[in-house]
Formats: structure tokens, sequence, C-alpha cells
């Protein structure tokens, strides 16, 4: 029996008819909660990033995309096609490895946003990047979906979440907009916002975690072999879209955000495309996995930030030695050989005084003789 649910009403995951288990009624408990809270932080966020944001960066980005079509092909490349190779790899069950290609197909999530400010990547390349891949999910989504699964003979078609996509397009744009106009009008106070949403980005982080250890409770006992993909996807993801970048050339500020975006997915797209399709049953075995990458994905981001902090401040260290090495040295040769150093400096003078006049006069020595020759002829 084929399914092809196009609203929550009209689902057999969402029917009243159909008696849930004791972890989905937890989730449905909380996933008011949890989905209100986080869309009031993540706009406050979106408009905080947006306020980092030049539009005239951004219309460069636009005008020559070639880092969002690096990103794109990243998103919509690498992704499926590792999700399916490990689904493979691993001989999962059926409804387990649709979970993880969903998860594949999905674009990138707005936590990459975050840890690419963290990380001092370009974010305006991260933000269009973001929109891009959310816009493009309307239609690589389902061909993705289509050509992977072309072998698998699936009981139920798989249903695109058009409406959390429109949603998600909303909260991402309108409040990205508002910090772009607020930084093109107020330079100033938007440094203050954007101070003040990394801290809102680290609490947002933190409540995440916390409702995704609470959601994935009871998942944490099933399949190892799940939770080890959940583990390793994110990390390939972050180091095939480092290295495809690498590849075509881009800056290192640019290679980190196409590493973050390139892993960072958008769990909550991919829950509701999961809930839209399957039956009760059938999501037992397939939300531990959204859930535990979702953790994943966030241990892997802040590994990522921790590396790059400590990179960073290793080359302010040896960057103030050289230059405390170069204040010695420029010291002792002062007060070794001050008389050569008086010499050096009297001739520069000299030659500064005498290049000014010299000038025309050699000119004149150099005319001289085309006169002289262009005369005699």
């Amino acid at each position: 029996m084929r399914a092809n649910c196009s609203s929550s009403s009209a689902c057999p995951a969402n029917s009243s008819e159909e008696e849930l288990p004791v972890g989905l009624e937890v989730h449905g408990n909380l996933e008011l909660v949890f989905t209100v809270v986080t869309a009031v932080m993540m706009g406050l966020l979106m408009f905080s990033l947006g306020c980092s944001v030049e539009f005239r960066k951004l219309w460069s980005h636009i005008r020559r995309p070639w880092g969002i079509a690096v990103g794109l092909l990243c998103q919509f490349g690498l992704m499926p096609l590792t999700a399916y190779l490990l689904a493979i790899s691993f001989s999962l069950k059926p409804a387990q490895a649709v979970a993880v290609l969903v998860m594949g197909c999905c674009p990138g999530g707005t936590i990459s946003n975050i840890f690419t400010f963290w990380v001092d990547g370009d974010m305006d390349l991260s933000i269009t990047m973001t929109t891009c891949s959310t816009v493009a999910a309307l239609g690589m989504m389902p061909l993705c979906l289509y050509l992977y699964t072309l072998s698998w003979n699936l009981e139920q078609n798989l249903t695109i979440p058009y409406q959390n996509i429109g949603i998600t397009l909303v909260c991402l744009t309108i409040p990205v907009a508002f910090g772009v106009y607020v930084n093109y009008r107020w330079p100033k106070q938007s440094k203050i916002i954007l101070k003040i949403g990394a801290i809102v980005g680290g609490v947002l982080l933190l409540v995440v975690a916390v409702a995704g250890v609470v959601l994935a409770k009871g998942s944490w006992n099933s399949d190892i072999t799940l939770l080890t993909i959940s583990f390793i996807f994110p990390l390939i993801g972050h180091v095939t879209g480092f290295l495809l970048a690498l590849l075509t050339h881009q800056s290192w500020q640019r290679c980190r955000t196409i590493s973050l975006e390139t892993g960072a997915q958008n769990i909550q797209m991919c829950v509701t495309m999961l809930q839209l399709s399957f039956t009760a049953k059938q999501l037992v075995q397939m939300l531990s996995f959204p859930l535990a990458y979702g953790l994943f994905q966030l241990l892997d981001g802040f590994l990522i930030v921790a590396a790059y902090k400590m990179y960073k401040r290793r080359l302010k260290n040896e960057h103030r030695k050289k230059n405390t090495r170069c204040e010695e040295g420029c010291h002792n040769k002062k007060s070794t050989s001050p008389k050569e150093t008086g010499a050096f400096l009297e001739v520069n003078e000299e030659v500064t005084i005498t290049s000014g006049p010299s000038m025309p006069m050699d000119l004149h020595a150099t005319l001289e003789p085309t006169g002289h020759i262009s005369s005699g002829t």
C-alpha cells in the first residue's frame, strides 16, 4: 500500500485513531514548547547575525556565486551521496536507511551560522548559502530522494514538507533583512547587537542540546550501528566540504564557512518529513537517528570552534614572540653600533636630499646627446 500524505491530518503518523507509543507521546508534549522557544530565539539570533552582514558583500556573492555554487554542490551532491553510501555500507534496515537518506537530502540548518560567526567565517556567504540551500530544497530534495530510492521499492511515498520549508525561509530572511538594514543605518549599534546575539546563540545551542537529550532519552539504547552513523556522518560532511572548497581555490575563510554549512543539516525539517511520510510504528525506528545526528553535529561544531580558538591563540602567541625578538634585536643593534646606524641614516638623508634636484640634471644630461644627434642630422 502506498500513501502520499500532504497534510498532518491526513497522515497516518499523526492520526488520532492509531495509538502512539510512550516515547512519541513525550515528543508530542514537548514539541510545542520546543518549537515556540526555538522559533523566538532563532528569530532574535538571525536578526543579530544579520547585523554582521554588509549589503555590498552580500550582493557580490550573488553577482559572483562561486562560493554559493560550491556550497550547493556539497549540500545536494556530497551529502545525499554520503548518506546513500553509509546506508549501503552498514546494511541498514529499510526504515533506518530512509531516515539517513532524508537527513542527507535536507538543506543546511541555521546552527551553521552561529558556528561560522564563532570561527570568524564569511557571514555573508554563510547566510546566503543557508537561504539558497533552503530555496533549492524545494526541487533538489524530491529529485535526490527519487534518484537514490529507485532501487529500494518503498511501500510509502516520501512527502516533502513544503510548508515547513516556507516557514524556514520566512524565519530566516525577514530577521536577516532587518539586521542588514540596522547595520547599514547604525553600524555602531549593530556591533552591540551582534555581541548580544552571540550570547543568545550560546543559550540557544544549550536549549537545543538539553531538549535533544530529553527527546532522545529512549533512543540511546537503539542500534549501535545507527548511532555510529549519526556520529561519523556530520564529520564526513565537514571534512568533504572543506576539501572541496580547498580544491576549488576558495579562501581559508570561505573553506571554514562551507565546511560548517555542509555538515550542519536542518534537523527539524528531517523530523517533519518523517512524521508526514510514515506511521507511528515506523517512526520508532527512525526518529532516533535525526535526534542523535543533531546532538553529534552540535558536539562536532563545538570541537571545531575550540580547535580554531586554540589555533588562533597559538598564532597570536607566535606573533608576539616574533615582535619581542624583533624589538630586542633592533635594540641590541642600536646599542652595539650607534655610529653605523647614524652613518646609515646620514647616507639616507643625503640620498633623499640630493635625489630631488639631481633628477632634472640627469634628464637634461640624457636628453642633451639626443639633441646633438638631431641637430647633426
